[in-house]
Order: structure tokens, then sequence, then C-alpha cells
């Protein structure tokens, strides 16, 4: 028919050409990485930063001739009722001077108050100055920490909605570029902080770039790649990047030895972001949602001489031309998703299921101190469960699909967590509560690769914000769910479990997005939330169309 592309060569089909996985690719998958381990910094630094030493006691001048062990055994009064047998918040009101002349030893009758000139810690724990310790925010302050967290998170929100907007509008580096800025001011000014309104203030501004500082440069590369390749340049970075800067993030706190170091240290590097518009390409699928056919197909062929593969004049031509052909979207808005009832139910539930993902992820992250071994090692150890987690999804994910690797992982996750509670103490508890952070690393991973993937290009960039928003508000609940242990000691893991179980059946509904297409329109999302089976799983669907004869487009083969 006269008008009308000889066949229809959709954007995956123009870009498989291009090369599959060549130098091109490559070159994507190391640049991201420190992108990785920014985000790392701008969640995690914030835990060393603040993290103070449970082990106090009051301080009295009079008395720092005399070693720690006498000073606490003088002056600090015993109780029986507290972790390590003496109080925290309170010394014996006396005369000092006059106990140290008279030899006095510790009497029952004298009076005591509360700490008058601070407190010192136990650093063989913590071994360098926090802010927390150097400001007391210990005792009736030891909320300080939790609320500067919770603002942080707020930040979060906010800068989710307003990066994410201009994702969408300006592109995808815009948006990297400014949000690592972001992250970079917020670090330098955190060391000026007296005060936690001081310290919340920049928490916030910090929390803005959190997430968004990795996220843009994620959403670009994974539309930067075929679906045969996706789940391994999406997924693989992460496992060496992200677990890399978390585990080394540990050892460059204890090397800094002071916060404010530390915050230097974590947040200059960001400004690095500033050469990312012209070391990285932007996304050819953000240029086509904004009718940019010319230039998004320079980029592909751009990515064809960089892998010796040139793209075909004739392909081309019949791209531009099925391009031109298809419905042109009415709105970019990511109200639209809602608008339609299809893409909101499933909508909602990756929303949902990836709010469950990260309240079970923050509240085991929270009870790495139950395990009883060393702080920094600790987190060492419990960080490279991301690795193996990783690359478990990158052999696996494409095989099983994201939709049972996500039921399955969450569903033993939610095992582990409540044998956890009721193993008891000791080796038991850690191993279980080690197998379920490994599971429930899996389903975060997953559930961020998903989310990109049931939406259009035009809203993909909003919507991963707002998911990741639903997930920020999820976080600042996870700490009040840990704080139920100190009224009943089960309830915390418990609840987790329970969680787990609420997102593997929100991840029921959602459509299997492994070897398809991501959506370029919102017909296409529709179509693919309309042709999904409760089973369907991308290998089994492998083996059936073995036995089906037609056209076969190669781009999509799964290994």
């Amino acid at each position: 028919m006269e008008g009308k592309p000889e066949r229809v060569v959709d954007y995956d089909e123009l870009l498989s050409s291009a090369g599959k996985f060549g130098k091109y690719q490559l070159y994507l998958f190391f640049i991201m990485g420190p992108f990785y381990i920014f985000d790392v910094f701008a969640y995690f630094s914030q835990l060393f930063m603040t993290e103070v030493s449970p082990n106090h006691w009051c301080w009295i001048p009079e008395l720092e001739n005399l070693t720690a062990v006498e000073r606490r055994t003088l002056a600090i009064p015993s109780d029986p009722n507290s972790r390590f047998g003496y109080s925290q918040c309170s010394t014996y009101n006396a005369n000092w001077t006059e106990v140290l002349s008279t030899g006095q030893y510790p009497n029952t009758s004298w009076g005591v108050q509360q700490c008058q000139y601070g407190w010192e810690f136990n650093k063989t724990e913590i071994p360098y100055p926090t802010i927390s310790s150097e400001l007391g925010w210990v005792c009736d302050k030891n909320s300080y920490q939790a609320t500067a967290q919770s603002i942080f998170f707020l930040g979060s929100i906010v800068g989710g909605f307003i990066i994410g907007w201009i994702s969408d509008k300006y592109g995808r580096l815009p948006a990297a570029t400014i949000s690592n800025m972001i992250g970079c001011v917020a670090g330098v000014i955190s060391i000026f902080a007296n005060n936690i309104i001081q310290f919340s203030v920049c928490r916030f501004i910090m929390g803005m770039c959190y997430d968004t500082c990795m996220m843009m440069t994620y959403l670009l590369v994974l539309e930067y790649v075929a679906p045969k390749y996706r789940t391994i340049i999406s997924n693989l970075p992460f496992a060496i990047f992200f677990t890399f800067g978390a585990m080394i993030l540990p050892w460059i706190a204890l090397a800094c030895n002071d916060w404010k170091v530390l915050s230097l240290a974590t947040s200059v590097p960001m400004a690095l972001a500033l050469l990312a518009p012209f070391i990285i390409p932007e996304s050819p699928r953000w240029l086509l949602s904004k009718n940019r056919v010319d230039e998004a197909v320079q980029k592909v062929v751009n990515i064809g001489k960089v892998n010796g593969v040139p793209v075909s004049a004739k392909l081309i031509e019949e791209f531009k031309e099925s391009f031109n052909n298809q419905k042109i979207e009415e709105s970019t808005s990511s109200i639209e998703i809602f608008r339609r009832p299809l893409t909101r139910k499933v909508f909602i539930c990756v929303c949902l299921e990836y709010m469950c993902c990260v309240i079970v992820f923050d509240a085991l992250l929270r009870s790495i101190g139950a395990l009883g071994f060393d702080f920094f090692q600790s987190f060492t150890l419990i960080s490279f469960t991301e690795f193996p987690s990783l690359i478990l999804i990158t052999l696996t994910l494409d095989i099983i699909g994201r939709k049972w690797m996500s039921i399955s992982s969450l569903a033993i996750c939610a095992v582990f967590c409540i044998l956890t509670a009721f193993v008891g103490e000791g080796l038991p508890s850690v191993i279980c509560a080690i197998i379920a952070r490994f599971t429930v690393n899996i389903s975060v991973s997953v559930g961020m690769q998903w989310c990109a993937e049931v939406v259009p290009t035009s809203v993909r960039g909003s919507a991963a914000s707002i998911v990741h928003i639903c997930g920020y508000v999820a976080t600042c609940i996870s700490p009040y769910i840990v704080y139920l242990g100190n009224f009943i000691i089960w309830l915390p893991l418990v609840i987790v479990g329970l969680l787990s179980i609420i997102g593997a059946l929100c991840a029921c509904v959602i459509p299997e997005t492994g070897g398809k297409e991501m959506p370029q329109t919102f017909a296409d999302a529709e179509d693919m939330i309309l042709n999904q089976k409760f089973f369907d799983i991308p290998f089994l669907e492998k083996k059936k169309v073995k036995h089906v004869t037609g056209e076969h487009n190669n781009s999509f083969e799964l290994n």
C-alpha cells in the first residue's frame, strides 16, 4: 500500500542492527560505574556520620586523669537493666575534688543527676568523632539521628519529583548532572552544621539527590540496549559498582577518621557529573519521545560506527517511516498513567511491590547491630550479599522472568524473616537474617528494573521517580517497625515477613517484561498488560517459539 513502509521497523530492531553488545555497550557499562558509587555515598554515608557507640557514659572533667574504667566505676551509678550494667545518662552528684582527695568510694546515699558535661564513648566501637558524639545526640536526644534520616527521605520525595520532571522535560543527562551537583553542595555545607536543625536542612538537600543521582543514568543506559542484553547491562554494573562502593565506604570512614572529612570525601567527587554531557550520549528513546527522530537515529549510527557495524540506510528509512506512521501520544504527563484503568492497576501494584521491598530491605539493614559483630566488618559483609544476588539476577532473570523471580525471592524472604524471629539468638538467627537480606536484594533490584519496563517512554523518567518516591515514603516507616521490638521482640521481623508476602501478591498482577521491547506508547503498554499470562515464564515461552514457524526477530532472542 502506498505511503506505508515495506515493513514495520521499531527502535529495538534499529538499535540491534548497530551491534547487540560491542565496544559502545562496554563503554556505557563502565562509564555508569561512578554514579552507582555516588548513590552509595549519598545514602549510606549519613550512617557513618551519625553513628554513635552504644557504650557511653557521662563525662566528668575533674576525673580526666583517671582511666576510663576508674572514672566509670567511681562516678557512674550501676543499672542492672542497662545493656552494659551501668547508667548511660546519669552520674553521681558529688564534689569530685573532695572525693579524689579523701579517697571515697561510690555511696548509694549520693544523689544522682543527669550528665552535665557531655559524654565519653567507647572508641573501640566507633573510633572517630561523629556529629552525634560531638553534639551529644544520646539519651534524651537519641532520636535526632532518626529525625535527620527521616528528613533526608523527605528531601528524596521532593527531589524525586523535581529530578523526574527534569528527566522527562529536558533529558536524562541534565537530570543526572543536576542531581549529583545537589549532592555535592549538600555534602560540603553539612560540615558547617552545629545543631540538629542545620544538619537536618543539609540532609534534606542531600536527600534530593538520593537515587536520582544514579537512576537517571540507569534509565539512560537501559534505553540504549536491546532486550537481549538489557538485564546484563542494567544489573551487572549494579552488582559490581554498587557493591564495591558499599564495601569500601566503611573503610573510607575509618581512613577519614572524622565525620566532616568523610562528608567531603563522599560528596566532592559527585562534581565529576559535570563531565557527563561531554562523555555520555543522551537517550535516543527520550529523543524519539520528543519527536527528534534525526538526532535519535544519529545516536544509533554512532553506535554502529564504534561497534564496527554500519547501520544500513534502507533500515533507517524504514524506521523513520514506521515511526512517522505510528500513533502519536496525546499526553506525556505521568497523570496519564492513572487515567487509564489498565496502566493504573499495574502501576499501583508496581508501587506497592517496591514499597514492600524497600521496607524489608531497610528494616534488615537497620538490624545489622543485632548480629553482634564489629560494626564496620558487619556492614561490609552484609553489603557483599548484593554481589551474588545481582550476579544471580544477571544470569537467570531473563530465564525465570521478572514476575516469578520477584514472587519466589519475596516468598523465601518472608520465610526466613519469620524464622529469624523465632530460632533464637546466635548463629541460626544470623544465617536466617543473611538469607533474608540476600533474597530481598534480589527483589529490590528486580523491582527497580521492572518499574522502568512497564511504562511508556514518554513518562518513564517521571514514573520511575514516582515509584522511588513511594519507596522513600516506605523507608520512613521501617524505623518505626524496628522500634516495635522494644515492646514485643519478635514483632518487627514478623511484620517484615508479612510485608514480603504482600509484595509477592502485588507481583502477581504485574506483566512479565523479560525479552519484550519496552513500550514506546500507552497503547503498547496496554497491549502488554492485556496479553500477559500468569505463568508467563521466558524460558518456557522460548521453547514454544522454537516450534512456531514464521517471522522471527533475532534481536529479541534470549540465551
